[in-house]
C-alpha cells in the first residue's frame, strides 16, 4: 500500500490537490476502518490496511506542508505542547482514554498520529535539537524501520518463554525491557549487515550513466 499505492498517486493523479483530498480521506477514514469495518476484530483493527492509512496520511501531509508553511515560535510551542499531551494521554494513560471513548470510535491511534506530527512540526521549524541523554532513544530511531520489521520475532519467542513460567508478575517489568534491548540490537544488526548495504549499492547503482544503445 505504501511503496506501490502512495508513489503512484501521488505521480498520477493530476495535481497536488487531489493527492491532498484523497490523504483527507484517508484520515478521516481511518478511525471508521477500526471502530466498524474491523467488527471488534483487535488484529484486523491494528493491522489492517485502511485502519493504518490514517496515520500514513498525517505523516504525508506534514511532510507536505513543512516546507511550504512557516509557523510563528509561539505557534510552534503550542503545537509541542499539544503532541506532547496527546501522545502522553494516549500512551500512558490508554484505561483513561478507553474510558472516554476514544478506542471505541477508532480516535486513540488518530491522535498519537496526530500529535507525532505535531512534535514533529515543531521540531523541524525550530531546528530543535535533542539532548545528549537522549542519544540511545535517537539511534533507536534511527533503526527504527528495521525494529518494525524484525521486533515481532522477538516479542514471540520472550513471550513463549514467559507463558512457559506461568507468566509471573514480577518478570513482565523484566519481560519489557528485554524485549526492547534485543529487538533493538536486532533492528541495528539487520541495518549494518543488510539494509544500510544494499541502501547505498541501489543507490550507486542508480547514478550511474546509463550507457548509450
Amino acid at each position: 500500500m505504501f511503496y506501490l499505492f502512495f508513489p503512484l498517486a501521488a505521480r498520477f493523479l493530476g495535481g497536488r490537490k487531489v493527492f491532498i483530498g484523497l490523504l483527507l480521506a484517508f484520515v478521516v477514514a481511518g478511525p471508521f476502518a477500526r471502530a466498524v469495518l474491523a467488527h471488534g476484530n483487535e488484529v484486523w483493527r491494528e493491522y489492517s490496511y485502511l485502519g493504518g492509512m490514517d496515520a500514513i496520511a498525517l505523516g504525508c501531509l506534514t511532510a507536505l506542508i513543512l516546507p511550504r508553511r512557516h509557523f510563528s515560535p509561539r505557534t510552534l510551542r503550542t503545537m509541542a505542547a499539544i503532541g506532547a499531551v496527546f501522545l502522553i494521554f494516549t500512551l500512558c494513560f490508554s484505561i483513561q482514554a478507553d474510558t472516554l471513548g476514544l478506542a471505541r470510535a477508532g480516535l486513540d491511534m488518530t491522535l498519537v498520529a496526530l500529535g507525532t506530527c505535531f512534535i514533529i512540526a515543531a521540531a523541524t521549524q525550530t531546528n530543535w535539537k535533542a539532548p545528549r541523554f537522549f542519544a540511545p532513544l535517537l539511534d533507536l530511531g534511527q533503526r527504527s524501520y528495521e525494529v518494525y520489521l524484525t521486533h515481532m520475532f522477538v516479542v514471540f519467542t520472550l513471550f513463549a518463554l514467559f507463558v512457559g513460567a506461568g507468566m509471573p508478575f514480577t518478570a513482565i517489568a523484566p519481560l519489557f525491557i528485554s524485549v526492547t534491548i534485543i529487538a533493538t540490537l536486532l533492528g541495528d544488526l539487520v541495518a549494518r549487515l543488510y539494509s544500510e548495504p544494499l541502501n547505498r549499492a541501489i543507490r550507486a547503482r542508480w547514478r550511474q550513466p546509463q550507457p548509450n544503445p
